[in-house]
């Protein structure tokens, strides 16, 4: 394999993110008599759009409540993560790990976090210059896992074989349906090794691993 570009998931690959948006979804739930459990969370809100999360909480609560009510208080929520996720670090490893990265790939990051929430984050933790581009949130008509976010990533750098890194499995399908690698990953601080070792032994022995 040679790739001309490696694209990164967010939440939950560059930074241990999904515990912040669970405590954040958990305070504006609260009035409406709605908790998820961290399993719960994990199990059907990663990689699952903001509107359709709210949705499907709206619908199964009993009894059901309009769907308005839940999405006006959605502004809230983002605010919420801003405020705290400049005080999630990147693990070392992976900062020190993009930096070299940049001597050789393209790099993107692809999430279905809205810019105003992921980019101060990028831009406190010293990384935000390692990316030539960032997909967020509804710069795209169609979430993952639609392929959408990581077509655009590819087309705006010129890529047209990229590697994807993801966590969930909305954003494997999507890679997948862009018709691209993936590497899936399932520990925020072994993400630099992983894909380390997953260059060493796909690249060709041409390339810088």
């Amino acid at each position: 394999m040679s790739w001309d570009a490696i694209l990164f998931d967010f939440d939950g690959v560059l930074a241990d993110t999904e515990p912040v948006h669970w405590r954040c979804w958990n305070q504006i739930l609260e009035p409406f008599s709605i908790q998820l459990t961290w399993e719960t969370f994990q199990r059907e809100c990663i990689g699952v759009s903001d509107r359709d999360l709210i949705e499907r909480l709206a619908s199964q609560r009993r009894p059901p409540i309009p769907f308005q009510d839940l999405w006006s208080k959605y502004p809230s929520k983002k605010e919420l993560f801003r405020t705290r996720i400049t005080d999630v670090p990147f693990p070392a490893e992976t900062v020190n790990f993009l930096w070299e990265l940049t001597n050789f790939y393209r790099l993107a990051v692809v999430t279905s976090s809205a810019r105003i929430e992921i980019e101060p984050a990028l831009l406190h933790g010293g990384i935000r210059s390692c990316f030539h581009e960032l997909v967020c949130g509804k710069e795209v008509d169609h979430l993952k896992p639609a392929p959408d976010p990581y077509l655009k990533a590819a087309a705006l750098l010129g890529a047209r074989n990229p590697l994807v890194i993801e966590d969930s499995d909305a954003g494997v399908a999507s890679a997948l349906a862009a018709g691209f690698e993936v590497l899936r990953i399932n520990d925020v601080q072994g993400v630099a090794r992983a894909v380390r070792e997953f260059l060493i032994v796909h690249t060709r022995p041409a390339g810088p691993y």
